[in-house]
């Protein structure tokens, strides 16, 4: 039938098609693998370092290598080592403590630091510390070194004598990072404050210092208030004898003071704003009757 030869016809042309090589096919395939292959291991055959930081490679037949590598590009063997990177750049810290001073006073102190690892030293450091160096060793030495220097000073020394201070926790944490390979570029203290109850000590002390300087003025015044009364009561006295003796000597000193009296009246009236009439006699100017009475 029709149907059966389009069928051995179809069958006949699907015969007839020609495959590609089984060679070529292999060929292609195995370039693209060992093509990729290679391109992922070129790429993975060098890594970079950045500005401001170190590396060190991690071999997995040796274990850490001791060169340190700069900042760059530099070649390593892929799936066998791997880099690991470190900032060698300045990192700020604040750590805050809480010691006791000699005399027994409660101060809280906050320490401000700068740390970075020791560039030639990390192999070392990633054996000992790992990555996070700062967490594992700069809580508890920067802990340490404020006890064992604010015991040596009492609590108002630990004020006055602050730049000293500073400087022997200084001096002692230099030296405690450098046996973890750390260096500190810079230390110094943020805050220093004591406890409710020598802040209150304080406090107290202070309202006393002023309370006796307040009571210190009030007796320095009263002496000198007793001494300006005798003053101007030997002034007074000393005054009244030479009047005495003026009027004495000469009548007319009284008849002076008199005007005087009145001229000191008379300008004391022209300068005020009512209008009062004033006779002789409210003038101390009598002088007609003080003539009689002579």
């Amino acid at each position: 039938s029709r149907g059966a030869i389009g069928r051995h016809t179809k069958m006949q042309n699907v015969r007839n098609v020609k495959l590609p090589d089984p060679r070529i096919i292999s060929g292609i395939v195995q370039t693209a693998v060992f093509g990729g292959a290679g391109a992922y291991g070129l790429y993975h055959s060098f890594f970079n370092v950045e500005g401001g930081h170190r590396a060190i490679v991690y071999n997995r037949f040796v274990g850490i290598r001791e060169k340190t590598y700069s900042e760059g590009t530099h070649p390593m063997i892929p799936w066998i080592e791997r880099p690991i990177t470190y900032d060698v750049r300045a990192r700020a810290h604040q750590i805050s403590s809480h010691s006791g001073s000699r005399d027994l006073q409660m101060v809280n102190i906050t320490l401000r630091v700068l740390t970075r690892p020791d560039a030639n030293k990390l192999p070392t450091v990633y054996r000992n510390l790992g990555t996070d160096f700062n967490e594992r060793v700069l809580p508890s030495i920067v802990h340490e070194t404020l006890k064992s220097v604010v015991a040596q000073y009492n609590a108002s020394q630990l004020i006055t004598q602050r730049e000293q201070v500073s400087l022997a926790v200084r001096s002692q944490l230099i030296s405690r990072a450098a046996g973890f390979n750390m260096l500190l570029d810079d230390v110094s203290i943020t805050a220093l404050t004591f406890g409710r109850e020598y802040t209150a000590a304080i406090e107290a002390k202070q309202v006393a210092q002023q309370d006796a300087e307040r009571a210190k003025f009030i007796v320095e015044k009263a002496i000198q208030d007793k001494r300006s009364a005798v003053i101007k009561a030997e002034g007074e006295a000393k005054s009244a004898k030479l009047i005495g003796e003026a009027i004495a000597n000469n009548p007319a000193f009284i008849t002076l003071r008199r005007i005087e009296a009145a001229r000191d009246i008379a300008q004391t009236m022209s300068e005020s704003n009512n209008r009062v009439m004033l006779n002789a006699d409210s003038l101390l100017l009598n002088l007609a009757e003080i003539e009689k009475k002579k």
